[in-house]
């Protein structure tokens, strides 16, 4: 992929369905990915496992909006047990910081006494939210992390939450799986929308539960 590579240019891909990655986080080149197989999360049938509900009630974090951004990606770059090397390089990082920057990334953090703990980013386009990775140095900090943005794109107007790939993590929320057309299908569909990631404001977990179950009841 060209050194020229833009903000403009990534959007675009994520518009056609294909995604930036790289293959290590020392390897200075991008290629792009677009997956015979889509993971999706369905925002109308997310599914919060009943310990992890209690927990996201109990609001174990303070949970931010945009204030690290930059560094929620860093976390998501650290080896972790079960993932000693990931394929967020330099690059990808500056790349997404400018389009986080412009409006158009955005990531959600756990916080504990002023200490970033969790967090994930993703890119957003009409009304496709586009999930890129996340982190958690404490218990659950990246599981309701997820939940907080799942009820962030439902109470703003999003159609389609993009997993990437087939992930295990995934499976308990209620990962489903869709061919490379039938991803596009739903794209075509969520690129026509308009969304608001901020429409939700502020909310607690008790408030972010309620949305997700209600969002499942319709």
């Amino acid at each position: 992929m060209s050194s020229r590579f833009g903000t403009k240019d990534l959007l675009a891909c994520y518009r056609r369905g294909v995604f930036p990655m790289a293959d290590s986080r020392d390897d200075p080149n991008l290629f792009l990915i677009d997956p015979d197989e889509r993971g999706i999360l369905l925002l109308d049938a997310f599914h919060i496992p009943r310990r992890l509900k209690r927990t996201v009630r109990s609001d174990p974090f303070d949970i931010r909006i945009n204030t690290a951004f930059s560094r929620v990606m860093d976390g998501c770059a650290q080896p972790s047990e079960g993932r000693e090397s990931t394929w967020i390089n330099p690059a990808i990082l500056n790349l997404y910081s400018a389009l986080n920057r412009e409006g158009h990334a955005h990531s959600v953090e756990a916080w504990q006494d002023d200490t970033l703990v969790g967090g994930l980013y993703g890119v957003s386009v009409g009304g496709a939210f586009f999930g890129e990775s996340m982190f958690s140095l404490a218990s659950d900090a990246s599981k309701v992390t997820l939940v907080h943005l799942v009820a962030r794109l439902i109470k703003g107007g999003y159609s389609l939450l993009d997993a990437q790939f087939h992930n295990p993590h995934l499976e308990q929320f209620g990962l489903l799986e869709v061919s490379r057309d039938a991803f596009k299908q739903r794209l075509a569909i969520a690129l026509d929308n308009s969304a608001d990631f901020f429409a939700a404001g502020d909310m607690s977990g008790t408030e972010a539960v309620k949305i997700i179950e209600a969002a499942r009841q319709a």
